[in-house]
Parts: C-alpha cells; sequence; structure tokens
C-alpha cells in the first residue's frame, strides 16, 4: 500500500484546489483520506501566504525525508579535504581524480565548484585558487558551442510526427524573453497541448543559467516529460545535460523558422502584455514573475473554446485517472 503523496498526486492537488475543488472532493478523486490531504495542505503550503504548489510541496517534502536520514556524503572530513586541496591550487576535477586514485570518499567535481562558488557568496576566498577566478565554472557543452554553432543539436526533422498533433501533454516549446539592454531575461516554457506555461527569472542568458532554471522549473513534471524544442540560441547550449537530467528529448527549430515553436512565440507574445518590450528586468520580483504565469494559466483561450489552460489540463487528468497525466 503507497503511504507518501507522489508527485502527481501533488501536481493533481494543486490543479484541483486552482479550480475551487473542495478538499473532501480531492480526497475522494485520489482516492486518498481526507485527513492525508488537509496534512499535506497544513505542512506542505507556503507558510508565507498559505498557497499550495506542488513543485514547493515536493520540495519540502523531500527535504522532511533527506533530513531523516542521517548520512551525509558531504562530511565534516570531506569538507575539509575539499578545502585544504584547493588552497594548493589544485581544481576540482585534479582533487576527484587524486582522491579516486587513492580510493577516498570524494564528491564529483561539479559538487565541488558548487561548493566553492557557494564559500564565494559567503564572502570566501576560496574561488582565487580556483584558474578561473572572476567567472564561474562552464560545463562541457558550452566551452563547444562556437558563434552560431550547438554541439551534437538533434534538428526537428528527427522529432516524433505526434508531437505535432498536440495531443499528449509532456511535448514543450522554450524560449527567452530578454529584457532592456539585455539586462536580465524571462525563461518561458509552455505545453504544446494544454498552453500552461512555467516562467522563471535569469539574471543572464548564459547556457549555465538557462539549464539550472528549466531543471528547476520543469522538477514537478519530471516523471511525465516527452519532448522539448527551442531556437538555436547559444543560450540553449547545455541541451545535453538538461536532456540527461530531465530524461527529456531535447531539439532544435530550423534557423529563422520561428513558426515552428509557434505556440512559445504566441505566448510570449501574451506575457509581453505584463512585461512590455523595453521594460528593465532590473528590479523584477519572483512573486512577480509568478503572478503573470498564474494569471496566464488561468485566462480563457480561444483554441481550446475558451476553457483556460488549467481547465484543460483537469480535463487530461480526469480522463486518465490515476495513471501519470503525461501518457
Amino acid at each position: 500500500m503507497m503511504k507518501h503523496l507522489t508527485q502527481e498526486e501533488r501536481y493533481k492537488i494543486s490543479t484541483l484546489l486552482e479550480l475551487g475543488i473542495e478538499k473532501k472532493e480531492i480526497a475522494i478523486r485520489l482516492g486518498r483520506n481526507r485527513t492525508t490531504i488537509y496534512r499535506e495542505l497544513k505542512r506542505n503550503s507556503d507558510q508565507r501566504n498559505g498557497n499550495y504548489e506542488a513543485n514547493l510541496a515536493q520540495r519540502k517534502s523531500d527535504k522532511r525525508h533527506k533530513e531523516k536520514n542521517k548520512h551525509i556524503v558531504f562530511t565534516e572530513e570531506m569538507n575539509g579535504y575539499v578545502t585544504n586541496k584547493i588552497r594548493t591550487d589544485l581544481s576540482p576535477e585534479q582533487i576527484k581524480g587524486e582522491a579516486v586514485k587513492l580510493n577516498l570518499p570524494c564528491i564529483s567535481h561539479e559538487r565541488i565548484y558548487q561548493f566553492v562558488w557557494l564559500d564565494k557568496k559567503q564572502d570566501g576566498k576560496l574561488y582565487l585558487h580556483l584558474r578561473n577566478q572572476g567567472r564561474k565554472y562552464q560545463k562541457r557543452a558550452d566551452k563547444q558551442a562556437g558563434r552560431g554553432c550547438i554541439s551534437n543539436r538533434i534538428d526537428i526533422d528527427q522529432r516524433p510526427d505526434i508531437v505535432d498533433q498536440k495531443k499528449r501533454i509532456g511535448d514543450l516549446e522554450i524560449d527567452l524573453i530578454i529584457g532592456k539592454d539585455h539586462k536580465g531575461a524571462l525563461l518561458t516554457i509552455n505545453d504544446r497541448a494544454t498552453g500552461m506555461l512555467k516562467m522563471g527569472y535569469i539574471e543572464s542568458k548564459s547556457a549555465y543559467q538557462v539549464e539550472v532554471k528549466t531543471e528547476e522549473l520543469l522538477d514537478v513534471w519530471r516523471p511525465f516529460l516527452k519532448t522539448i524544442t527551442s531556437d538555436n540560441g547559444k543560450e540553449f547550449a547545455n541541451h545535453e545535460n538538461i536532456s540527461e537530467e530531465l530524461n527529456i528529448d531535447f531539439f532544435f527549430a530550423k534557423p529563422y523558422q520561428s513558426w515552428q515553436r509557434g505556440a512559445n512565440e504566441n505566448l510570449n507574445g501574451l506575457v509581453r502584455q505584463y512585461f512590455r518590450k523595453g521594460t528593465s528586468f532590473a528590479n523584477i520580483t519572483k512573486e512577480a514573475v509568478k503572478e503573470v504565469e498564474k494569471k496566464l494559466n488561468n485566462r480563457p483561450r480561444k483554441r481550446y473554446g475558451f476553457k483556460t489552460p488549467n481547465e484543460v489540463q483537469a480535463e487530461y487528468i480526469n480522463k486518465l485517472g490515476h495513471v501519470a497525466f503525461m501518457s
């Protein structure tokens, strides 16, 4: 018997709450005891505003489960070992490689980079021992991407024909909306079948920031993703990392054929109603971005007979029952 709520169930709860469904009815639809639903909302809602969002709820749940586990991967001993090695000017790759050779426990070199940049944010000086002191480590796909060229891109011609039919959830499009003076950007991701929008702010359009924000925004949909299609901007140079992390097939539209991502182009136009062209993103807040995302997901669309994306998505959920709604 399943004890813990799954990601799918949390997503259903969030959607049904958006539609104004009573908690008792939600429990019935999920086949759960109503106390389970009440406890879930009490423990995993946003403590600041009382709102329930599936991705936040899942993170809170995961955090509690991790805290139950007393086994710490990055131990104090390992922290000291890594810190000392960095101070001798060894690179993260060299630290990891030497540890493997000596059969010593050690975190990955990417985790070491994260540790160093966290130390920098806290006014630490470990980063000064790295060769590239003033900039973050870039993953391999970023380095290989030359001007106007993305390494190992997969053309849209190889995308399954079913994606064009827009009859299943999980086929996505992705793009950036750039702020004034090319400072800051909004990453927009839409589902082709339902029009559902995921949107987040990034400080720059670097491939690394796009990768991290994409994985963050799509985390709640992780078990259900199928494909994602972008243009040929270098900001998507880390497509292989995104594909591997989210287990999603990444495709690129042909240059200068924006109609191949028409749904995303149209959705960006709707976003521009709230963040006008030429708007500075310098003081944009996460709450403001989230509010616009919520408005657009609850905005009637002619394409769906004036149903909202949330309503269209709910129909998919009800149609598939307890089966994962992104089939």
